[in-house]
């Protein structure tokens, strides 16, 4: 294994593990209505920014280098739509009461991260083993906003299953999937990844991310009754996305 390989991987871990500065906030335990409430507040406006000025974009932009404009926004749309279905299917497989909605939340957020951090993995190691400068950028970029998706997993796991230890796997497993994209990358996919399928993956993972933000989200958010709080929390989540894709 190369230098260069070596150093993909670390840069790849580093970004993952970014994910778990999200823990510390189940630490705070006065008031946590509003803590859960301005996590997922919080989430949402990273989620639905990341998707609508990132993901889709890069999705249209990716499929462009192979098809002209307009089929390639079609082809963007259907799998967004795609990606909303899956979701949908995802949500039918988990049993939703008012017992287990914040424990829902959760876990349906870590699925969703999960999937949206597999092919960040591969974008990361693959810039990397290529150019490390450019590599360690982008990784600072997915570490930024990998901490509030961090928020989103272990607040409500936390406050619903009252174990420290399951918000803390549970988060550990959404960040460390970024290196299950890099190792699955180094092993089987190097060599046959094209601008197709990461523009597909671009648009499915935004239609989940959308739909957990909207359907899943939204909903638990309004049973706290602080809507002037959730929407100050929604702002600065869409406000760290834009920072963090103008400067990184």
């Amino acid at each position: 294994m190369s230098r260069e390989v070596i150093l993909a991987f670390i840069i790849t871990s580093l970004a993952g593990f970014s994910t778990l500065l999200g823990t510390f906030f189940i630490f705070i335990k006065k008031r946590q209505e509003i803590i859960i409430s301005a996590a997922l507040s919080l989430t949402i406006g990273v989620m639905l920014t990341t998707s609508l000025i990132d993901l889709l974009p890069s999705s249209i932009q990716t499929l462009r280098l192979e098809f002209k404009l307009i089929p390639s926004i079609l082809l963007s749309l259907i799998f967004l739509s795609l990606g909303v279905t899956i979701s949908l299917m995802i949500d039918k497989l988990l049993p939703k009461t008012n017992d287990n909605q914040l424990y829902r939340v959760g876990l349906i957020s870590m699925i969703a991260i999960i999937l949206h951090n597999i092919p960040e993995g591969m974008a990361t190691f693959m810039v990397s083993n290529v150019n490390i400068k450019l590599g360690i950028s982008l990784a600072i970029a997915i570490a930024l906003h990998n901490i509030p998706e961090g928020i989103s997993i272990a607040i409500p796991i936390d406050y619903s299953t009252n174990s420290t230890k399951k918000a803390f796997l549970y988060t550990f497993i959404s960040g460390m999937s970024e290196l299950l994209g890099a190792i699955i990358t180094y092993l089987f996919l190097d060599n046959y990844i094209d601008n197709n399928i990461i523009g597909y993956l671009f648009a499915i993972i935004a239609g989940i991310m959308i739909h957990i933000s909207l359907y899943e989200l939204l909903p638990t958010i309004k049973r706290y009754k602080n809507s002037r709080q959730s929407f100050l929390y929604f702002f600065i989540g869409v406000m760290i996305v834009l920072i963090n894709h103008t400067f990184f």
